[in-house]
Order: C-alpha cells, then sequence, then structure tokens
C-alpha cells in the first residue's frame, strides 16, 4: 500500500524546498536580462503575451515572500498535474500495445 502513493512524499518534498528557499531567491536581475541592461537594450525587448504569475509572484499577495512561495507553490501543483496526466497517457499507451 505505502508503495503505490510513493508520489506523496515527492511531492511534499519539493513543496518542502520551495518554502524554505523561496526567501533566498534573489531580488537581482537573471544573467541574461543583466546583459541586456549592461549592454543597453533592455527597452527593445517584448514582454510575455500573458503572464499567469508575473515575475514569480501572486498579484493580489503583492510582492513579498509569501507571494513568491505561493507562486512556487502553484507552480510545483501545475508541474505535477502535466506529469501526472503524461504518465497516464504513456501508461495506456504502453497497455493498449501490449
Amino acid at each position: 500500500m505505502i508503495r503505490r502513493y510513493w508520489w506523496v512524499a515527492g511531492l511534499l518534498i519539493a513543496a518542502l524546498v520551495v518554502v524554505v528557499l523561496a526567501p533566498l531567491a534573489s531580488p537581482d536581475p537573471d544573467g541574461l536580462e543583466r546583459v541586456a541592461i549592461d549592454k543597453g537594450f533592455i527597452e527593445q525587448g517584448q514582454g510575455p503575451a500573458y503572464e499567469l504569475l508575473p515575475d514569480y509572484s501572486v498579484p493580489f499577495l503583492g510582492d513579498g515572500t509569501l507571494s513568491l512561495m505561493v507562486a512556487g507553490l502553484v507552480g510545483v501543483i501545475i508541474l505535477f498535474g502535466a506529469m501526472w496526466l503524461l504518465g497516464r497517457v504513456l501508461s495506456r499507451r504502453a497497455h493498449s500495445t501490449d
């Protein structure tokens, strides 16, 4: 029975990593953005067509650490859901070819 729910441990570890490490995230721009600023072409960049979680934050929670943690947890949940769905599709495909 325990072997069937091993994924719960992985999901909890991922959530714990997000909660513990999110407050340590640097507010500085990433490498590519830093180069664009230094070389003077940051204004030529185009924004995304839409943003689900702009700048890794939840808009109604502001720009604080809590917002960053919630955005990270939403990302973990979305990624988990996508991988679960992919696993189900691949599992059905493998069983149908047997």
